[in-house]
């Protein structure tokens, strides 16, 4: 949450100047042509990485198991797809490596990583405690 606003004020200020200095560079009309592309190639690879997900999650559906992977890929697609139509190259780069798998699983590890500690999480069959005796007794009357 703290890196929410300078993002929100810092984004648009370098995607401007990345687009001013392409359109310096190749020209406004292909400048414009090159965002509208990038858009159109995105919206492309996230219908088809969409359908591949919604298909995944209902065969995990099917055999009653709980479909977390796809939820998550979910909204890294929905994340991905708004950051594509969002005019930019910045944006443009940034939601191709949500659509694209290898990158996608890359940031899902890092996120994972960030939030849940594996340090912080222990298995019970590891964990012993060598004051501890278990054993079941009997109280006489």
């Amino acid at each position: 949450m703290k890196y929410f606003l300078p993002i929100f004020i810092g984004l648009p200020i370098l995607e401007m100047y990345i687009l001013i200095r392409v359109g310096t560079s190749i020209g406004a009309f292909n400048t414009i042509a090159l965002v509208l592309l990038t858009a159109v190639i995105g919206l492309l690879l996230l219908r088809q990485q969409g359908f591949k997900t919604l298909i995944n999650a209902r065969n995990k559906l099917v055999r009653s198991e709980l479909p977390t992977e796809e939820i998550v890929t979910g909204i890294f697609l929905a994340v991905g797809g708004a950051l594509l139509l969002t005019p930019g190259f910045v944006t443009d780069v940034i939601g191709f490596m949500c659509l694209i798998p290898f990158t996608r699983k890359l940031f899902l590890s890092l996120l994972a990583s960030s939030f849940f500690p594996v340090s912080s999480f222990s298995d019970k069959s590891s964990y012993t405690n060598k004051d501890w005796i278990e054993g079941e007794y009997k109280k006489d009357k």
